[in-house]
């Protein structure tokens, strides 16, 4: 699927405006923003994460989504050792960007470090090492709006605790009606293992992963981006008893990912090591991306 002439596909200045956004939605607790302050979505720098939810709703229909995972679950595009991998997604940075001081590789580090200083088990750590690793979809062409972005089921009717519902109004999966009512092509508490999510770096990960990592790890890969579910609620309907359940590991892990940033940066040779170790006891020793 593409885009028309007139959309700029990666309207973010880099990857990292998204993840801003959702901390600006879902603040720590503690330091909630006040009322007024609360999605001001009308202030000059919301501008561009508007623009990324415009297209995002736009074309994330079910269609795209059965496309994408045709084309890349193959998992033609590269094959190198997982570090290199790693490093590869540092291609990522924008280094015009004044905001930004730290690669992605360092981002990573901070949450699995983070998660590590708590005590969790060794797959948990690198779950939270590895879990943005899917957005080397950017480096193989795909736009952000494919890439990035809150995450919803498709094939069933948008919610409007998604993140600008009003958007939805241009894409055409809204107004089919084998995809516009409450269930969709699905059935009542039918399980996510058989709802297509919208396409990105999640998905793609979790299918990268689904044979080596434990199941609680799989669902923070795959659901971590799912806030209309795990913070709204919106789609209880699709789950079964044991999603409740396992979905207790997302929220474990989402603060990790959404308040570990830190101007520190780790020391990336000091650590290597250790996750290289970490890498060898449940992957194997390449990644075909």
């Amino acid at each position: 699927m593409s885009t028309a002439n007139f959309d700029n596909p990666n309207p973010l200045s880099n990857l990292e405006e998204w993840d801003d956004d959702v901390l600006k939605r879902y603040p720590e607790k503690g330091a909630e923003k006040k009322k007024e302050e609360f999605r001001n979505y009308d202030s000059p720098e919301i501008d561009s994460v508007r623009e990324f939810y415009r297209l995002n709703h736009k074309y994330q229909t079910y269609e795209n989504v059965l496309a994408k995972k045709d084309r890349f679950l193959k998992f033609e595009q590269r094959k190198m050792p997982w570090w290199s991998a790693m490093e590869y997604l540092n291609t990522l940075v924008d280094d015009s960007d004044p905001d930004i001081s730290l690669d992605q590789l360092q981002h990573l580090l901070q949450t699995a470090e983070a998660i590590r200083a708590d005590g969790h088990p060794d797959w948990f750590v690198l779950t939270g090492f590895i879990h943005d690793l899917g957005k080397v979809l950017c480096l193989f062409g795909e736009p952000q709006w494919n890439v990035v972005g809150d995450t919803f089921p498709v094939g069933c009717k948008f919610s409007d605790k998604i993140v600008f519902p009003e958007f939805f109004a241009d894409n055409p999966d809204t107004y089919d009606p084998r995809y516009n009512t409450k269930y969709g092509v699905y059935s009542h508490r039918c399980g996510l293992d058989h709802v297509h999510m919208s396409w990105g770096h999640d998905e793609y990960l979790y299918h990268l992963t689904k044979e080596h990592l434990p199941e609680p790890a799989l669902y923070m890969i795959r659901y971590h981006s799912f806030y209309s579910q795990h913070r709204e609620k919106a789609y209880s309907h699709l789950l079964n008893d044991h999603d409740d359940k396992m979905f207790e590991w997302v929220d474990k892990f989402n603060p990790y990912d959404l308040y570990s940033k830190s101007p520190k940066a780790p020391v990336v040779a000091e650590l290597k090591p250790y996750y290289e170790d970490l890498i060898s006891k449940y992957l194997p020793e390449t990644v075909s991306l």
